[in-house]
């Protein structure tokens, strides 16, 4: 699990990533040129990016740009296939769990190397982990992964243990990238390194150079276990808005685009030699409802109107909202209908559609749940008690055409059932401090979600809300239930999936009854890429899946020049034989284990 506060930053900075990428200005903004010789070399991708980097150091960096790099940079003992984003070999060929969940056991693949030639063995990962559990400094981007890590051994160059706190039911050894120990035990400050050329790492693409605001270029691994890429490199190329972006694809500066809003998607569609791709995404979009915020120790914070603690009101705003409409409307439909906070994209996991304790828009039924709640309509239509208003606000990004546009109709929405509803717009990062210090009553919000669900659920827990400064953890919505705490513990040592899924289930199904939010649908992913160019992008899921922002390195490791697809055979593994790899990918559980399931289906994750 990630550390409460870190993991705050984490989305927000997502957020942010995002606003800017919907931010619809003049389209005479230029790029911030990449002078290169290398821009229409057949073998070198651009991707167009607008992204924030902190640094390229995967101890520290939580920005979405540099995190997405390290899925090409490092590899994790276990991978997401991109087929189903099911866990798979990756370091690891095989691994075993002992005591319930407590003890994990893995085997390390043979006669791997480092990018540098250098031998990547066990001692690699459990230098990594161990480094992470004892230095502070090296904590900062992951350290809540290994909190639940008693200690972590290398009993031979082939075998890592790892002996957990507490048992766990999701596989430890996702998510952390895993560096060469001969590299980064000769730095002095590892928490300051930045990183930031000539990186020596396991995965598929290596960092070659950076270029603040200009360009990252990313070149390809010949050392990498799966084979090296076809393509020579990888250029992000920075732009300094979306349009331009639009504009770059079109013109061909560009070979790759992703985060279109649904205008700019539907704009490019039919421009000569570019493909698109509308995946279903790992995200959510929602309105979380501040239903009485309260600190860790219980103690209540915020400005929260006192309605809103009770469940009724926060039931009738839900059915006041028609929310196939905004899908509609707002989204131009290219979004997916949403049922809670874990998107259907993870099928085993998503609460189904035809869960008895789904409801629908309902006006009738939303003034009922109001009435018995005793707010009266008044004189002039919105609702009373005790001489108060029902009167709400609505905090939205000014700069989210998406959440302004849902805002307009919400308004209406909510008066016709009796609510008032004033609409607070602001920039980003007010929306965060006061969302964070529980200043607002309603406020549009999203995550994205990886393939296996235990830490979204956990931070729904009573135990991951904040201290009253907003700090200390991190809630999805402040929400607490001793009742949904008691299915998070089970689900999170529940070894048998059939059993967990149906705990996970249950414990969507009572987030949903209690409406501490309102999910409104699962967005796409919207992308465009030069067809003329390139070709053998990697989806993930593999039906109607995501190209960029996947969990692992599936979607540019298969890419190859256009003019080279029918070129089979040459230096590089190619698409086709990346795809193979990723759709045959399996996993091994052996000695007193349990079996995972590796059923086909559409999901995918952050």
């Amino acid at each position: 699990m990630f550390t409460q506060g870190k993991l705050r930053r984490r989305l927000v900075t997502g957020f942010a990533g995002l606003a800017a990428m919907a931010l619809v200005g003049s389209i005479a903004a230029a790029p911030a040129q990449a002078a290169t010789e290398e821009a229409e070399d057949p073998s070198v991708m651009r991707i167009a990016t607008d992204d924030f980097i902190d640094s390229f150091n995967p101890f520290t960096s939580f920005y979405l740009m540099p995190t997405n790099t390290f899925k090409y940079m490092y590899e994790n003992l276990v991978a997401n296939s991109a087929e189903t984003g099911d866990v798979i070999e990756g370091l690891a060929t095989e691994w075993n769990t002992e005591e319930g969940g407590k003890r994990w056991t893995y085997k390390i693949r043979p006669e791997m190397k480092w990018s540098d030639g250098e031998p990547l063995t066990s001692e690699d990962v459990a230098w990594t982990y161990n480094q992470m559990m004892e230095k502070d400094e090296l904590s900062v981007a992951n350290g809540g992964l290994v909190e639940n890590f008693a200690k972590v051994e290398a009993p031979d160059e082939s075998t890592v243990v790892i002996t957990l706190k507490e048992p766990q039911a999701n596989n430890p050894g996702q998510e952390i990238p895993v560096v060469p120990k001969h590299v980064w035990s000769k730095i002095d400050k590892p928490g300051e390194f930045k990183n930031e050329e000539n990186t020596v790492g396991s995965g598929p693409f290596q960092l070659e150079s950076y270029e603040a605001n200009k360009s990252v270029t990313l070149k390809s691994n010949p050392n990498f276990w799966r084979g090296e890429p076809t393509l020579d490199k990888i250029q992000y190329r920075y732009y300094t808005n979306s349009d331009a972006q639009v504009q770059a694809i079109r013109s061909g500066e560009v070979d790759f685009i992703t985060g279109l809003t649904p205008e700019q998607f539907k704009a490019i569609e039919d421009a000569d030699g570019v493909e698109t791709n509308v995946g279903n995404g790992r995200r959510f979009s929602g309105i979380s409802i501040n239903s009485g915020l309260a600190d860790a120790d219980g103690e209540e914070f915020g400005t929260g109107h006192a309605a809103l603690k009770d469940k009724k009101v926060r039931q009738a705003i839900r059915a006041g909202i028609d929310i196939d409409t905004l899908r509609e409307q707002v989204m131009q439909d290219y979004a997916q209908p949403a049922t809670s906070f874990v998107p259907s994209v993870y099928e085993k996991w998503a609460l189904p559609e035809d869960d008895p304790v789904i409801t629908g828009f309902d006006v009738e039924r939303a003034k009922k749940l109001l009435d018995e709640a005793g707010w009266k309509e008044g004189s002039d239509g919105i609702r009373e008690k005790d001489g108060e208003k029902l009167s709400l606000r609505f905090l939205t990004d000014a700069d989210a055409t998406v959440e302004q546009n849902t805002a307009k109709f919400v308004k209406p929405w909510m008066k016709d059932i009796g609510i008032e509803l004033k609409n607070e717009a602001s920039d980003v990062d007010t929306v965060s401090e006061r969302s964070t210090k529980g200043d607002y009553d309603m406020y549009f919000s999203g995550w994205s979600l990886s393939p296996d669900p235990d830490y979204q659920l956990f931070i729904n827990t009573c135990g991951s809300r904040p201290d009253a400064e907003g700090s200390g953890g991190t809630s999805q919505d402040g929400y607490c239930s001793e009742e949904f705490d008691k299915l998070y513990q089970q689900q999170h040592v529940e070894l048998d999936e059939n059993k967990r899924a149906e705990l996970v289930h249950q414990a969507l199904a009572l987030h949903y009854e209690d409406t501490a939010s309102i999910t409104l649908w699962y967005q796409n992913q919207l992308e465009a890429f030069r067809s003329d160019r390139f070709t053998g992008f990697t989806k993930q899921p593999t039906d109607g899946g995501i190209i960029a922002n996947q969990v692992g390195y599936w979607g540019y490791s298969s890419v190859e020049p256009a003019s080279a697809a029918d070129a089979s055979g040459g230096g590089g593994m190619g698409a086709g034989g990346w795809i193979g790899i990723a759709a045959a990918a399996i996993v091994v559980i052996g000695g007193g284990g349990f079996l995972i399931s590796r059923r086909k289906k559409s999901d995918d994750r952050e």
